[in-house]
């Protein structure tokens, strides 16, 4: 059996082509030199290659729950405790904190590879895109790409299946193996702080690619891209001083949506409002799937199983903390009747309602379920370099850019006179219901070492089955998925 790390999967031309093994996705046909020479030929075949790993983003695996990075980030939200099961449906799986403990689940060991597809593919691009033939203006576009696409998987790799990164520390407890190549042999396993130091040397190398490169299309990183990046991975490792510094130069360039855009729901209109730094954009010819769609799980309207039976809710204590004045309170409707659903949007007979169900994300219509994928919102930005000076002691800045970002969503909001830890609780709290159902919240308990608590809100312990955990729990480190510990002698399995 061939030991290697991940499946490869040939992305090019202007679809997509996938090459893989039915009996063991981790034990595929390495590259060969035929097909990554075709890839790299010229700029023309780099572009393509580029834009079909856009399009994987977005492109459904074996079950219907596994729709790319959508479902990644309704995983991450899906783990914490503000995104509320309401029956049981698609991912109660990791609602129930099982499939991070069981590494045979299909939930567990997609998120391994998936990732580490998107790795093997921009590879190839890296590591022999400067021999094609072409502009170098364009090299290093596409390459600066690849760059962003391979740190930014490993980082969303290490935080799953690795203990957290902790900031001061020595950070040799291990982490998961860092790419730099295609190999056919099972690599062993980099420390944390040996994977952190790759991510930050991709992503400064990106940075010098992708200046000055202007994007066609939100789907393509740009500069400002592998910066938002950057600052989410100084941020994880305590470097708040760098963290606030990229935020400020990354949301310099963008402005927040008005309160009219913001109340319509995030549609397929992330081209046309300036606040969306990254987003995935799902074509109707494109789609290859409607009911694996980010938009058929967190959209409300959209006639899919899982949204006809479980529209997701949000946390009712975090809701209460909204003010009634905020222009995000009408994205959930309390009541669960949708009596304020936006203009336009209807629910069938057959769409369930409950209390604090979302409107945030629209559907095109009952039949399309598209929705453009969030990846990265100035919003962010903001709330990066808040909570970055709050927790350098600089309250007086980080309430001014609090300000700066909730007062475009509360027109009666005052800037905050908290301190200290109530400012930073206020942050996590703004946080908290601006990036609700993006994917965010499982990290950020991480991250910071805080306990999952489910209790005293709209959950149903007969639903989530796990209601507290407390921060020492071994679920908090996925397994490794059992595909990859059969087929690489060289991985170790994290505790059970």
């Amino acid at each position: 059996m061939k030991k290697i790390i991940y499946s490869f999967i040939i992305i090019f031309t202007a679809g997509i082509l996938l090459t893989s093994c039915e009996k063991d996705f981790l034990a595929t046909y390495p590259t060969d030199a035929v097909s990554a020479n075709a890839v790299t030929l010229t700029t023309a075949n780099m572009w393509a290659s580029i834009n079909g790993i856009h399009r994987r983003m977005y492109y459904r695996f074996e079950e219907q729950g596994l729709g790319g990075i959508g479902s990644w980030m309704i995983q991450m939200d899906q783990s914490g405790e503000d995104l509320v099961q309401n029956a049981s449906q698609w991912y109660r799986q990791i609602y129930r904190w099982e499939a991070q403990a069981n590494p045979t689940h299909y939930y567990n060991y997609f998120v391994w590879r998936m990732f580490y597809q998107y790795i093997a593919n921009v590879n190839i691009l890296i590591n022999q895109g400067e021999n094609a033939v072409g502009p170098q203006t364009e090299k290093d576009a596409i390459i600066g790409q690849a760059l962003v696409y391979r740190a930014w998987s490993h980082f969303n790799i290490v935080r799953v299946y690795a203990k957290r990164y902790e900031p001061g520390g020595a950070n040799s407890q291990l982490g998961i193996p860092y790419m730099l190549e295609n190999l056919t042999e099972g690599q062993t396993r980099n420390t944390v702080a040996e994977v952190y130091t790759n991510i930050l040397a991709d992503l400064d190398a990106a940075i010098v690619k992708l200046a000055g490169f202007n994007a066609p299309n939100k789907s393509h990183i740009t500069v400002d891209a592998a910066k938002g990046i950057k600052a989410r991975v100084a941020l994880t490792m305590g470097n708040y001083a760098l963290a606030a510094q990229l935020a400020a130069e990354v949301k310099a360039n963008y402005e927040l949506m008005d309160m009219g855009t913001y109340a319509n729901g995030f549609r397929i209109n992330s081209q046309g409002i300036d606040e969306f730094i990254w987003a995935s954009q799902i074509t109707s010819v494109d789609q290859n799937d409607k009911w694996a769609a980010y938009g058929a799980y967190v959209s409300r309207n959209m006639s899919s199983s899982a949204i006809r039976s479980n529209p997701y809710s949000i946390n009712s204590t975090l809701y209460a903390k909204i003010s009634a004045t905020d222009v995000r309170k009408g994205l959930w409707s309390p009541d669960g009747k949708h009596s304020n659903l936006q203009a336009g949007v209807t629910l069938l007979s057959s769409h369930k309602k409950f209390p604090y169900t979302n409107q945030k994300f629209i559907a095109v219509d009952n039949a399309d379920s598209r929705v453009d994928v969030p990846l990265m919102r100035a919003a962010e930005m903001y709330l990066i370099e808040a909570e970055a000076k709050a927790r350098q002691g600089q309250d007086a800045a980080a309430a001014q850019v609090l300000y700066d970002l909730v007062i475009t969503r509360d027109p009666d909001y005052t800037k905050s006179t908290n301190t200290g830890a109530a400012l930073i609780d206020e942050i996590m709290t703004q946080r908290r219901v601006e990036l609700w159902g993006e994917g965010f919240r499982w990290l950020d308990l991480k991250r910071l070492n805080l306990p999952l608590d489910r209790t005293g809100a709209n959950h149903q312990l007969s639903l989530a089955a796990v209601m507290e955990v407390s921060t020492t729990d071994n679920r908090w480190t996925w397994l490794i998925p059992q595909k990859e510990m059969d087929s690489n002698p060289n991985m170790v399995q994290n505790d059970l």
